[in-house]
């Protein structure tokens, strides 16, 4: 596509908060492997940082093909994800965290795919977080799959490759798990019928910074309110199902 007439191969997606060690950094990255071979644009949706992250991402705007959705204040990653969502309008969207932890390099075997599944998603096979996070997703990933058997290792897992048709379909109904939004959207998007397929990816350690890790005793109330979110999602994808089960009888 001719990006000077506003039309882009790719929409890169990246939220912000706090990252002004290290957003110039990875963006740069990003955008100097793929525009190799694609025109890309990212949309970023900066969530009331209180560093210098917005004066970082002006400054890039005027250099680097940048969309900036900045915000004074807290809306949540989930918010911000959903806000970035909205602001698709190429074919296909590219959807990562802005912490250096996902490697640019990957994304060819998933543009290579891309029209095999409506949703290509990673899967960490080397995952570098601390232990006590990785215990807690195990656990929490055995319940999900048995509610919703996803064909998916890794659910929450920020590197994603998913169609147009896909966002535009999918984002309005998100909002359940506020801090675990990528748990929700893969389970809705394989609730709404959409093809998801999986490959390894590279995780690295954060650029800067430290990855937000919750401590043991906060744990039982957030998972507690993670499993309510699990629940209502699964009867919310019930009833998706008998609806399109419905239709197709219908058009039968």
């Amino acid at each position: 596509m001719d990006s000077s007439l506003g039309y882009f191969d790719l929409e890169i997606f990246l939220p912000v908060h706090n990252e002004a060690e290290s957003i110039e950094a990875t963006i740069r990255e990003i955008y100097n492997e793929l525009s190799k071979n694609l025109s890309v644009r990212f949309i970023i949706c900066e969530d009331g940082s209180r560093d210098n992250s917005k004066e970082i991402l002006r400054a890039l705007a005027k250099e680097l093909p940048l969309r900036l959705n900045l915000s004074d204040e807290r809306r949540g990653y989930s918010g911000a994800v959903r806000d970035g969502m909205a602001m698709m309008e190429s074919e296909f969207l590219l959807c990562l965290d802005s912490d250096g932890q996902c490697d640019p390099k990957d994304f060819w075997k998933f543009w290579e795919t891309r029209n095999s599944a409506d949703l290509t998603m990673g899967w960490r096979t080397n995952r570098q977080d601390p232990l006590v996070r990785k215990v807690c997703s195990r656990f929490f990933y055995l319940l999900y799959q048995l509610l919703f058997r996803t064909p998916s290792h890794d659910p929450s897992c920020p590197y994603l490759l998913m169609s147009g048709r896909l966002v535009r379909q999918i984002y309005p109904q998100l909002g359940a798990m506020e801090q675990g939004f990528w748990w929700e959207f893969v389970a809705r998007v394989h609730g709404n019928g959409f093809s998801i397929r999986e490959l390894p990816v590279n995780h690295r350690l954060r650029a800067a910074g430290v990855t937000q890790v919750y401590g043991w005793k906060k744990m039982p109330r957030i998972f507690v309110r993670h499993v309510a979110a699990l629940f209502e999602i699964h009867a919310d994808s019930n009833r998706t199902a008998k609806i399109r089960n419905s239709e197709a009888t219908i058009k039968e």
